[in-house]
């Protein structure tokens, strides 16, 4: 899933840890316009000091788990690098991926249960997740079991994905793009408004 890109100062060839999904677009206003109107039926605020699994919502979950949309399925194992010493440390347990097979009834009749059936027909997914990350802020550097595959929703251009010395920004197009988390990586967000992606763990890929 590697696309190669010219640059003025390295050359030709440079491997680009992400790519775009080929034949597949989705419409960004109405995935747009059902999020807003989920997160609202949620009660979710970005001014809530209470809604602390705000940054990460759940779309699909285990077959009749009552805690769908927030609690331990929001997050999941992955290594990190967290002082001078390089030494790789692991954080939290392993998540098993194939269980989550069933939308979450908050999403049900919704363009984003369509969006979750059409990419779920191309590839084998694991927790698809509605993942927020506010203004001026970053996530830490590490790397995950599995790749990801991003809808940018809402967007600006200091927004933007840092695997291992590459930086690149995901534009809300209505493309669908994969990246290679299972790199060293993290995401910042120097903008000034949220930034809110679907992000679906892929199986196997």
């Amino acid at each position: 899933m590697y696309v190669f890109r010219y640059s003025k100062t390295r050359g030709l060839n440079i491997m680009s840890y992400y790519s775009i999904v080929q034949d597949m677009e989705v419409d960004i206003d109405r995935l747009r316009k059902d999020y807003e109107i989920v997160l609202n039926k949620l009660g979710f605020s970005t001014d809530n000091s209470k809604n602390k699994d705000f940054h990460a919502i759940c779309v699909n979950r285990k077959p009749n788990d009552p805690n769908s949309i927030s609690g331990g399925n929001i997050r999941g194992l992955y290594w990190t690098l967290p002082d001078e010493t390089g030494k790789e440390e692991q954080r939290l347990d392993p998540i098993d991926e194939e269980e989550y097979t069933e939308i979450c009834p908050e999403f049900r009749g919704t363009y984003i249960e369509d969006v979750y059936n059409k990419i779920s027909e191309k590839y084998k997914l694991g927790r698809v997740r509605l993942l927020m990350k506010p203004p001026r802020s970053c996530l830490s550097w590490h790397r995950d079991p599995d790749k990801r595959l991003h809808i940018p929703i809402i967007t600006n251009p200091g927004a933007r994905m840092v695997i291992e010395e590459e930086s690149f920004h995901m534009p809300a197009d209505g493309k669908l793009y994969i990246t290679d988390n299972t790199k060293y990586h993290n995401f910042f967000n120097g903008g000034e408004q949220n930034r809110i992606h679907l992000v679906a763990v892929l199986i196997n890929n």
